[in-house]
């Protein structure tokens, strides 16, 4: 398709546009993370509160960012790489706007445990465990703004990280309720906050998959290595990719 200078003028603008929105998506999204990490740690009820309250923005910016976004392919018909971007902001926006569900979902559990205090270690490894999740989100972040495939297959070989630490506080939180079986609730609560972050490490490798693919033109080669909560290393999830 041939494009005239004022159109090309036109679908620049639109990409540049989305290109922003998704950067502030993104933005709220991780700031979501924080928050909620921050509330359950300082047992801060209005932060939580925040938090939850919050999630209506993310989710207001993905339905602009669908929107804006189809109507930019129905009516410039974008072909090879401009239309690989736009089905890659399409996915992107699904993913940040599941993290932003995620970190509602801890800070409904900072709520729910806020007459409990667990362990310092335990808290420890789940801090530490959020910081890799955010430090790898802002990497993604700025290979998606950036275009750089490196960084995103970066991002893509790390997710292991964030996996090899779940594993890790799954066993002492499984301990903990073996030795205590009066921890058992804050333990599940606990438990269910390190499954989110692991979430919060697959759609951000989901979106570096995404953003590879843009910049590349085909999707990463192999599997993405996967341990499960036992630790069994074997067990893969075949790389998504993204289609145009």
């Amino acid at each position: 398709m041939i494009y005239s200078d004022h159109t090309a003028k036109v679908f620049d603008a639109d990409l540049i546009k989305l290109t922003q929105k998704v950067a502030e998506m993104g933005g709220r999204a991780q700031k979501q993370i924080i928050d909620a990490m921050d509330a359950l740690d300082r047992r801060n009820m209005v932060l939580a509160q925040q938090v939850i309250a919050a999630d209506g923005a993310v989710d207001e910016l993905q339905r602009q960012i669908e929107q804006k976004a189809v109507e930019t392919i129905a009516l410039r018909q974008p072909m090879a790489g401009d239309l690989r971007l736009l089905v890659a902001i399409l996915r992107i926006a699904n993913d940040l706007e599941r993290i932003g569900d995620l970190a509602k979902n801890i800070a409904k559990r900072a709520i729910a445990m806020a007459d409990e205090q667990p362990s310092r270690t335990l808290a420890r490894g789940l801090r530490h465990m959020t910081t890799l999740a955010v430090a790898q989100l802002t990497v993604v972040l700025d290979s998606f703004v950036t275009g750089s495939a490196l960084k995103a297959l970066k991002v893509w070989e790390d997710d292991k990280d964030i996996d090899t630490l779940y594993v890790s506080l799954f066993r002492e939180l499984l301990t903990y309720t073996m030795e205590d079986p009066e921890s058992i609730p804050i333990c599940i609560h606990l438990l269910f906050c390190a499954k989110n972050i692991e979430r919060v490490g697959d759609h951000t490798t989901n979106i570096a998959e995404a953003v590879h693919y843009t910049v590349e033109g085909h999707a990463i080669a192999g599997e993405r290595p996967k341990r499960d909560a036992f630790g069994y290393a074997g067990e893969t999830r075949v790389s998504r990719g993204v289609t145009a």
